[in-house]
């Protein structure tokens, strides 16, 4: 039986439902993968907890259900310790990111994994922002700059659940590819979709916010912004293109009239937000902007708050990839698929 120890920085709605698979499969894990899973540090908003005997997660999960912090956890929470501290402090074998970060600078996330690398901690992400801001020096700090350094994976930042980044790296490995397009974003696919069926856009957007797939500040999904920070994580990690923001040609939904939601649903497609990246000699291409998809391509068939990708590649032809499982549970699953591989076991 392997045993590692971890801590989990971001006790929001994805690193809340990681503890939960990671209760719900502890006798799956140990059964089928030796496997066992030990929480030694866990940070919120409100400060941190640490023992390197194990945390209860059934305690932190009542904790954060009461609306507390773990800082309130009797003999080992500490109010006013940051995640980036927690890591100077906690013996851990392996790191998850789940804190909110944005784009632009990366923060507070990029400095907490930052510190986890240079302690040689395996690092798994769910944020998006570290790795937008400061991909090719984390890369670099890692494992995926070809040498020894702890490891560093992040499918759960691309779609959730949707394996687009382990697809493109691992199963297309060999490959030239020449194209890819995307549907990244469930709050516009969701948006787009009910006004195709005759909602307003308020109401639209009302109505995937009470779906749980819009926050309820959408400005980033609405405007592309969120497709393009995405979309900026599968050109470096996939298409080995260093990219940033500035990189995207980025317009997002506001100006896609009702009656191109109509006519090409009455066509027999729809209109979707399109992540794409197309080769253009030796670099590509990048965009995110509204789409209409004919009825025969793949992604014009995805359901309501569904996600996939198209690769196009020499040696592999079209390949598709589709998930529906968006939410935070999708993005926690990511992150478990990631720990399974960090600690290289494979189902006996």
């Amino acid at each position: 039986m392997t045993t590692l120890r971890f801590a989990l920085t971001g006790l929001g709605r994805v690193g809340r439902a990681f503890l939960e698979l990671v209760r719900s499969r502890e006798a799956l894990l140990q059964a089928r993968y030796g496997l066992s899973l030990r929480a030694v540090g866990v940070a919120d908003a409100g400060g941190a907890a640490w023992d390197p005997g194990g945390l209860e997660v059934a305690a932190i999960a009542a904790c954060k259900a009461a609306g507390g912090s773990v800082a309130r956890l009797r003999g080992c929470g500490h109010a006013g310790v940051s995640a980036r501290a927690l890591v100077d402090v906690v013996e851990a074998d392996l790191l998850l990111e789940a804190t909110p970060s944005g784009p632009a600078d990366g923060q507070p996330g990029l400095d907490v994994v930052r510190a986890a690398l240079a302690r040689t901690m395996h690092v798994v992400m769910a944020s998006k922002g570290p790795l937008v801001r400061a991909f090719a020096e984390l890369a670099g700090r890692s494992d995926l700059a070809g040498g020894r350094g702890p490891k560093l994976r992040f499918s759960g930042a691309v779609g959730g659940a949707l394996a687009s980044v382990n697809l493109g790296r691992r199963d297309l490995a060999g490959g030239r590819i020449g194209r890819v397009e995307a549907v990244l974003n469930a709050t516009t696919q969701v948006v787009l979709g009910l006004r195709a069926q005759g909602l307003g856009r308020e109401a639209a957007l009302a109505e995937a916010q009470r779906l749980g797939l819009a926050e309820p500040d959408a400005t980033l999904d609405l405007e592309g912004w969120d497709a393009a920070s995405k979309l900026v994580i599968l050109a470096n990690a996939v298409l080995g293109r260093p990219t940033a923001l500035g990189d995207v040609a980025v317009r997002g939904i506001a100006g896609v009239e009702d009656a191109a939601l109509r006519a090409a649903s009455a066509a027999g497609g729809r209109v979707s937000l399109l992540a794409t990246a197309e080769a253009v000699g030796e670099d590509y291409r990048l965009a995110v902007a509204p789409a209409v998809l004919p009825g025969e391509h793949p992604l014009a068939r995805l359901g309501e708050g569904e996600l996939g990708i198209v690769y196009e590649s020499d040696l592999f032809g079209r390949t598709v990839l589709t998930s529906r499982a968006d939410g935070p549970v999708g993005t926690a699953a990511a992150m478990l698929r990631d720990v399974l591989e960090i600690a290289g076991q494979r189902a006996g």
